[in-house]
């Protein structure tokens, strides 16, 4: 289950409906989806054939279109990353900068752990939104943050997109921005 780190006081905020509630003021949806329904082959396996990513979007199919029908997703992939992955220093080099999108940047993970630093109203500040499997999250267009792993350094996860042309970021450069 998802947990958040408000970065300026250090709370945590923990429990499926807690975490809800504070992101839906953040205006970040979150949901979750079942894992169990993940064959148990697929459920710790971070390097994935191409057989294997199509095997996890026809499990979640219908969460995933369930999903792209309220929101408006046309496409959607999956994203693996562990050690494994070549050249994963400069991806996350990428990741790991204030950004913004012009379209929702959203994430279902179906294995390993995941966080995204998002920036919260004035009253709030920065939070993290420490994510694991079965978690769904929707940073909305134009909202800065970034997305990071976490010390396991494994994630699989869903993308879904409006664009078809996929993760397009537009640097933020925000002073009151610490990395902590």
């Amino acid at each position: 289950m998802a947990e958040i780190r408000i970065r300026n006081t250090n709370e945590r905020i923990a429990g499926e409906e807690n975490v809800r509630a504070f992101l839906d003021k953040q205006q970040v949806l979150y949901e979750h989806w079942n894992t169990d329904k993940l064959p148990e082959s697929l459920r710790d396996k971070f390097v994935l054939s191409d057989e294997e990513k199509q095997q996890i979007l026809d499990t979640f199919d219908a969460e995933i279109r369930d999903l792209a029908a309220r929101r408006g997703y046309r496409t959607w992939d999956i994203v693996a990353l562990s050690d494994a992955t070549p050249n994963l220093e400069e991806l996350l080099k990428k990741f790991e900068q204030v950004h913004t999108h012009t379209e929702d940047e959203v994430r279902a993970i179906t294995a390993g752990k995941g966080i995204f630093i998002i920036k919260g109203t004035d009253d709030v500040g920065y939070f993290d939104v420490e994510l694991e499997a079965g978690d769904v999250i929707s940073v909305p267009e134009n909202k800065p943050h970034f997305f990071t792993l976490m010390e396991n350094r494994q994630i699989v996860a869903v993308r879904l997109f409006i664009e078809t042309e996929g993760w397009i970021a537009h640097p933020y450069d925000d002073p009151a921005f610490q990395k902590a």
